[in-house]
């Protein structure tokens, strides 16, 4: 019930009070709420109430070394202080990751837009109402891009992603006796490492290589090829993906959600599953991320899609 002072002894709620009226209104009740409640509990104070509740065994019997309280602004000043510490290195990486400038105006109206937050009342409906339509317009957004027929509301991660699209195959191709996923050896590295990692258990066999080669000589479930690939390659897979489903099996691109503005969308390619980091539209680099991913596929396969929809 007592925070140290190390300059004058141990620090009491009242002496909070008079510090910062911030934290005088989060703390908790009053010196005068508190006392009243003491009355009511027929004790005289704090120490002696915890003497009567809590066991001695288990309570720190000397004060906790703490420092001394900061009000709002002093620890924003000081985190802001440690966040100046901060190396910003140019990223060379790629990879799925890329560096973004996001104008002032999309900013403010999109990803800012005070019709998203706004509260009138302290159960703050209209947060919840603005973040179903954000969703929703990302979803549409993911929709018109990759050419598919349904969205999820984002994945924790690209390679996480390509491990649920590689799943979603295996539940819903008609090649229910293969058990291989072939990959393109242009995927990015992690990509290719989450899979390896989530076919371990399930007992799926991950082969990796050209997949021109691949699919003439192994019988699979599933294959994943990288639009761009990871080193910048465009490739049209619409022949690759007619042998695919000719085996009975299913076809996912991993794509770069920026590029399918110009490009020619994997569904109309024929794609049945699309997925991707979302990062690319203005997300900071973050260190390292995780970065949210979108996933899209057909409407045949909605019972298997994984995540949320809204």
């Amino acid at each position: 019930m007592q925070a140290t002072n190390h300059s004058n002894g141990p620090l009491t709620l009242s002496d909070l009070e008079q510090k910062d009226a911030f934290v005088a209104r989060h703390i908790g009740p009053s010196t005068a709420e508190q006392q009243a409640m003491l009355q009511y509990l027929d004790v005289n104070s704090l120490d002696e109430l915890i003497d009567q509740t809590v066991p001695e065994a288990i309570r720190v019997p000397a004060p906790i070394n703490l420092a001394e309280s900061r009000t709002e602004e002093e620890v924003l000043t000081y985190l802001k202080e440690v966040a100046s510490k901060n190396v910003i290195n140019r990223s060379m990486i790629g990879m799925g990751y890329t560096d973004t400038i996001v104008p002032n105006v999309i900013l403010r109206n999109v990803l800012e837009n005070p019709g998203w937050y706004t509260a009138y009342t302290p159960y703050q409906p209209e947060v919840s109402q603005g973040r179903l339509e954000a969703l929703l317009n990302y979803q549409q957004m993911v929709l018109d891009l990759t050419g598919l027929d349904l969205a999820n509301a984002s994945l924790l991660d690209e390679a996480t992603a390509a491990a649920e699209a590689m799943t979603l195959c295996k539940r819903m191709a008609k090649a229910k006796k293969a058990n291989a996923f072939l990959v393109d050896s242009n995927v990015h590295p992690q990509s290719i490492s989450v899979i390896e990692t989530r076919a371990e258990p399930l007992g799926y066999e991950v082969i990796v290589g050209d997949l021109n080669e691949l699919v003439d000589q192994h019988e699979f479930f599933g294959v994943l090829a990288q639009y761009p690939g990871t080193e910048g390659e465009i490739n049209d897979y619409a022949a690759l993906i007619d042998k695919v489903h000719a085996k009975k099996a299913l076809f996912c691109a991993a794509a770069d959600i920026m590029s399918l503005v110009l490009l020619k969308s994997p569904g109309e390619l024929g794609a049945d599953v699309v997925f991707g980091s979302a990062q690319r539209f203005g997300v900071p680099m973050g260190f390292g991320g995780p970065h949210a991913a979108f996933f899209a596929t057909r409407d045949a396969y909605k019972r298997s899609v994984p995540g949320r929809i809204i």
